[in-house]
């Protein structure tokens, strides 16, 4: 093969790949491990673009270098193959999710294979196969069977519990629970039934059911994570959310709310991620204080500044506060109750943001000030969350800016209690001064007085010292069928968890994917598919964040059936070197992943506490959108620098039937039935299409296929193109036009290994110092490069080099295989078929990765200025320690020199080293 086809070579090289297994990681050996990870991709039907394959190259780049370096590599890829996207066409079309995931799958793979990835196809899992969701189900029962332990700070077993209650009541027990879990003795424990003792554990297992405020999309008929809404609207289909009281399966993640911020200080991630999740838990050390409601009952109020108690003016409640309906007058009522229902319809994000409108609501009751004994009105507003804290908020408007606007917009007083400045005059802004009009508090410093109102409140009963945290149990359930089914059944409404030897339980079929007609969730539809013929099943799945929150420990041992990894294997593999992933997933799988990592870590089994050592996020790939320019009232388009001549509509066109921003206008003829009888207004015989810089999405129809430029300029120019764009973090434009680069250049790699006949001519000749130089700095930029994960830089360093080597004719093995093997992480294809022209019968996978030597990088020559009789005449390049003869016969052998000497002898060639050259004639 003479030419570069780079379609024949790719194919080649990733059919040699898939039938000798040659990415295979060992599971136990000396070499040093590393392994790489791409968070799993949702399979869509629309498969992969331009922008996604992004990440996967890098971290390929890394894992083909690592495994030159002498490690052993993991580097695994698999689908999360759960989701509402699956279900939804399922109730559109009636089709099982399991059709079209299987063939969403089959096309995701197809693609990625494509673009030559390292991944060890043998391990790949999909959470949506009863075999790896088996273990899903299986960590939720160790979950069920454990609690959280505050005196060992890690999970034990419910039994170890359980001995306790049996011998000493829950007096001595320091463990994560429900708020509401009352005091017994061990008499009171041993006196229950063993329903009541079933409902008491609940409060303390790590996963439980209970009432939760969730996000519920009637039309979807399901529960939605907070991610999952966007503007009080579900992100997928745009229909409304309301927040509603359910009975759902939580998880107790806020037991681990300490450990997971405190290993934030131990893992090698993004500081914007890692404050993201600090600001998630949002831990804030404070007191719990309780206002008596006037007639019954109290509010809860959690403050992390009690020395401001005395400038509380009124109390705020969320509108979704269990107290609400309770404590509202008959006169308020109806104004409460429809407050309360416009509310639902807002995302939290929504009340957190939305700063500028203030509402609210008088409920007619009054509480009392537990400190100052003062009589303060009761308000509902939605800007205090009922998941965060008590849902409940003293206001003091004289320090708070969301208390001092609600102040002033329903006229209630302002008192100052703290000497630094009024919110009317200047924002408090926390600042620390004496405090005042404060009964027993006055003149003391703020932090005095923080630990005095503690005291007080303790010493009158009314308040403790508390440490609270923003982030919420997590919902678990989700009224959807396409999910991991829960693996419980209820008896006398009790959970109870099935044999581990009857797992995994399978989804059973279903006539429809809908809710059934009484509300029920799909699988309510399932004819006689009850526990051992009588009890039922639990109808809600896993949310889709369970089967991504342990999977990279099933890739160490995918065919386990035993295990959901073998010890030994685990013990080796240990945990993820680098994950590759957006930063989108801050909150949710990242944090959750975590979790379960920490929990399985106590259980003993795993080795790490921590998931991911190092983690990087990849930026996004923007669309470059087309427009053209429709005539209003016609179907004549003109083009972009004719368009203010006439009065037009931008429509976005596809970008696959534009090329350098000119319109194929027969293809677009073809485009949509409409434009058959499209008619046009050209500039210089041309369509001109306008530009923007946009997300790539279907509907603007800026997508780029990355099929289509694999076909047309290969893989390895598709991998290097773009690594090229820019840092690997930030966002960047796509510009299909600028692969030409890029293409240019591996044609140019290959022609020298070869000659202008296209015979492969490579000879074993020593390298010249100007060769060396050229190669060993680039051996040293790209290894730079890669170690701290520069890959955009790597790609003009080879240009450069290539560009250096052609003039000097080089075609020796001495430089052109280390050459390749460099490249080779980033265009694989032509390396290993270079790679086997050199002469190797093993895959260049195997291939040392090149050293470099400082020696040839020192600067060794000099270009010297070469005068005839005084005047410049060319330049000649000589190595430091070339021999002054040489350097003569040197000068009066070049043509150019020679020529301006007219024929006539030198009378003395002056030579001063590292300056110039002077010839005399």
């Amino acid at each position: 093969m003479s030419e570069y086809n780079f379609n024949q070579i790719e194919k080649k090289w990733q059919r040699y790949w898939e039938e000798n297994q040659t990415f295979k990681a060992a599971d136990n050996t000396d070499k040093p491990k590393y392994y790489v990870l791409d968070m799993f991709p949702y399979p869509s039907g629309a498969g992969l673009h331009v922008g996604h394959p992004l990440g996967y190259i890098a971290s390929d780049i890394v894992s083909r270098y690592k495994r030159a370096k002498g490690f052993n590599v993991l580097h695994p890829m698999g689908f999360d193959a759960f989701g509402l996207p699956a279900e939804q066409y399922a109730i559109q079309t009636g089709q099982h999710p399991a059709i079209t995931t299987e063939q969403n799958i089959a096309r995701y793979i197809e693609q990625l294979k494509n673009i030559g990835f390292s991944y060890e196809w043998e391990r790949e899992v999909r959470t949506s196969d009863p075999s790896y969701y088996k273990w899903t189900q299986w960590i939720f029962m160790q979950l069920f069977n454990s609690y959280y332990d505050y005196t060992s700070n890690k999970a034990e077993s419910i039994d170890k519990l359980v001995a306790a209650f049996e011998t000493n009541g829950n007096a001595d027990i320091n463990a994560a629970c429900d708020e509401d879990t009352p005091a017994f003795t061990a008499e009171d424990w041993k006196s229950m039934d063993e329903q009541e003792k079933a409902q008491l554990l609940l409060k303390y297992r790590l996963t439980y059911v209970a009432d939760a405020v969730v996000n519920w999309c009637p039309a979807l008929g399901t529960v939605l994570a907070n991610d999952e809404v966007v503007g009080g609207v579900s992100e997928r289909g745009g229909y409304p959310v309301e927040r509603k009281l359910m009975r759902q399966w939580m998880m107790r993640i806020t037991a681990y709310a300490d450990r997971l911020l405190q290993g934030l200080d131990t893992i090698d991630w993004p500081e914007p991620v890692k404050e993201m999740q600090r600001n998630w838990i949002g831990k804030s050390v404070g007191a719990e204080l309780d206002f008596a409601i006037e007639g019954d009952g109290h509010i809860k109020v959690f403050t992390t500044r009690i020395d401001t108690i005395f400038g509380v003016s009124f109390v705020v409640l969320a509108p979704e506060h269990e107290l609400v309906a309770k404590i509202t007058t008959n006169e308020q009522r109806a104004a409460v109750e429809a407050y309360v229902s416009q509310a639902k319809n807002k995302s939290e994000r929504e009340r957190m943001t939305d700063v500028k409108v203030v509402s609210g609501v008088f409920t007619g009751a009054y509480a009392i000030n537990p400190l100052s004994n003062e009589r303060v009105p009761v308000w509902i507003a939605d800007y205090v969350l009922a998941g965060y804290g008590t849902g409940a908020v003293m206001a003091v408007p004289g320090h708070d800016s969301r208390d001092y606007a609600f102040a002033k917009h329903f006229n209630l007083s302002i008192p100052q209690v703290v000497e630094g400045g009024n919110l009317e005059e200047e924002a408090y802004a926390g600042k620390e001064g004496k405090i005042i009009n404060s009964g027993f508090l006055n003149g003391l410093e703020v932090k005095d007085a923080i630990k005095a109102g503690i005291a007080k409140a303790e010493e009158l009963g009314v308040g403790k010292g508390r440490t609270q945290f923003r982030m919420r149990d997590a919902v678990f359930s989700r009224q959807r069928y396409w999910g991991e089914p829960v693996p419980v059944y209820f008896k006398d409404g009790i959970p109870h968890l099935l044999n581990e030897s009857e797992l995994p339980l399978e989804l059973p079929k279903i006539d429809a994917y809908l809710p059934t007609e009484t509300g029920e969730p799909p699988l309510g539809r399932a004819v006689d598919w009850k526990y051992q013929d009588q009890y039922e099943y639990e109808l809600s799945t896993m949310p889709g964040w369970a089967g991504s929150s342990w999977y990279w420990y099933r890739y160490m041992d995918p065919q386990n059936d035993q295990a959901f990894a073998d010890k030994d294997k685990v013990a080796y593999w240990r945990n993820v070197d680098l994950y590759m992933g957006g930063a989108e997933h801050a909150t949710g799988h990242l944090l959750y992943s975590r979790f379960w990592n920490m929990f399985l870590y106590d259980l003993g089994l795993v080795v790490e506490k921590e998931p991911f050592k190092k983690l990087i996020n990849q930026g996004m790939i923007q669309g470059r959108s087309n427009f053209v320019y429709r005539v209003k009232d016609s179907n004549t388009y003109v083009s972009y620098g004719l368009r203010k001549q006439f009065d037009t509509t931008p429509l976005h066109v596809d970008v696959n039937i534009v090329e350098n921003d000119e319109l194929d206008l027969e293809a677009f003829k073809a485009w949509r039935p409409e434009n058959a009888t499209a008619e046009f207004i050209l500039e210089d015989g041309k369509y001109i299409c306008g530009v923007e810089i946009e997300k790539m999405s279907k509907s603007k129809y800026n997508v780029v296929n990355p099929d289509i430029l694999v076909e047309r300029n290969g893989a390895d120019t598709l991998r290097m193109y773009e690594m090229f764009l820019g840092p690997l973090e930030q966002f960047k434009p796509w510009n299909t036009h600028g692969m030409d680069g890029v293409t240019k250049f591996l044609k140019r790699f290959w022609k020298l290994f070869h000659d202008n006949d296209g015979n492969f001519v490579v000879t074993d000749e020593e390298p010249t110092a100007a060769e060396l130089k050229s190669l060993h700095k680039t051996i040293k930029k790209v290894e730079e490069d890669i170690e701290r994960f520069s890959f955009n830089t790597s790609v003009p360093t080879f240009m450069i080099c290539v560009n250096e080597l052609i003039p000097l004719k080089t075609n020796k093995r001495a430089i052109l295989e280390p050459l390749t093997i460099a490249l080779a992480p980033y265009a694989p294809h032509i390396a290993e078929e270079l790679w086997e022209k050199l002469g190797h019968s093993e895959s260049i996978s195997f291939a040392p990765f090149p050293a470099w030597d400082e020696k040839y990088l020192v600067e060794n020559t000099f270009e010297y200025p070469v005068s005839v009789n005084g005047k410049t005449r060319g330049k000649l390049a000589f190595a430091t320690d070339t021999p002054r003869e040489e350097m003569e016969k040197a000068v009066l052998a070049d043509e150019q020199i020679v020529r301006f000497m007219e024929g006539k002898a030198p009378k003395k060639i002056i030579i001063v080293p590292n300056k110039i050259i002077n010839v005399v004639v």
